[in-house]
């Protein structure tokens, strides 16, 4: 795989240590006062056994990083799994075969048939970007009519930052938008040149400070599950699992389904919901126009 340009590196070293405690590190405490936060390049160069030039070479992106200092600097910087993971992708180290050309974000029939079958339970086919390629009634129900935005603007991230009604019914807004930003920020590394990435990423960060500052962090996230707690202006409080499945095809895509512990408050409140809407205009559709044929 190529590297990126070498300034994304740069910052993601940058934004790292600054996240860093000394102490954490095993660095001894000093007197002297510290003018930044986090660590200093001269102590990462030292936790990493490299020498303070090439290091900061390495952050002003005039060398490339060969892999064993990539290890290094990620015990250094006490990486986990995705940012390890990210900081190769940057660096080009994952792999050295030829990049595949990126499939054409069209919904597989198969994925089409199980949002059908998901009937009380909301249910999106992500892309890539996290664009909201396909849904079913019941995150119609939920979120909005998908169907009803323009094709450009049906991003999961776009909408969670920009529509006031998917923005307001997050009781965890900050929790579930700065997740949502790690995401992309992890999926990113497989396009960085991207230019509708691009596009998303500027005019997020020209609209939110929020995003901004989310972005800047160079904080990434693969997590497949967690918990999402929503206040719906018709049904209350959901308290609902959000999994998250990736296809094996190599499109990048992935299901999100939220589902409610059975007998649960939310459990019945959400099939009240979905019961409410299931027929609604628009509850069901893809973002290249298509619907689903109607059951005989």
């Amino acid at each position: 795989m190529q590297p990126t340009s070498p300034s994304h590196l740069g910052a993601f070293l940058k934004a790292r240590r600054a996240q860093l405690d000394p102490q954490e590190c095993g660095l001894p405490e000093t007197d002297s006062a510290r003018r930044v936060p986090g660590l200093r390049r001269e102590e990462v160069a030292r936790l990493a056994a490299i020498s303070v030039d090439y290091y900061t070479r390495l952050e002003q992106g005039r060398v490339r990083a060969s892999a064993a200092v990539l290890a290094t600097l990620a015990r250094a910087l006490l990486l986990d799994d995705d940012q390890q993971r990210y900081l190769y992708e940057l660096a080009g180290r994952t792999d050295d075969r030829p990049r595949r050309r990126r499939p054409a974000q069209r919904v597989r029939p198969a994925m089409r048939r199980l949002l059908d079958q998901l009937t009380h339970a909301p249910a999106l086919v992500l892309g890539e970007r996290l664009d909201i390629l396909a849904w079913n009634p019941a995150a119609t129900a939920l979120y909005t009519d998908f169907s009803a935005l323009p094709a450009g603007r049906r991003n999961y991230l776009y909408v969670l930052f920009t529509d006031p009604v998917i923005r307001g019914m997050h009781k965890e807004w900050a929790h579930d938008a700065r997740d949502a930003v790690a995401a992309l920020r992890m999926t990113a590394t497989a396009g960085p040149d991207d230019p509708d990435l691009a596009r998303l990423v500027g005019e997020l960060s020209v609209r939110d400070t929020d995003f901004r500052t989310w972005w800047a962090e160079h904080r990434v996230n693969s997590a497949s599950y967690g918990t999402k707690h929503y206040r719906h202006r018709l049904v209350g409080d959901l308290t609902l699992d959000c999994d998250t499945w990736g296809g094996s095809d190599g499109s990048g895509q992935r299901l999100m389904v939220l589902t409610a512990e059975p007998g649960s408050p939310s459990h019945d409140a959400l099939r009240i919901l979905t019961s409410w809407t299931a027929e609604a205009p628009g509850a069901h559709s893809t973002q290249d126009g298509t619907r689903p044929a109607a059951s005989p």
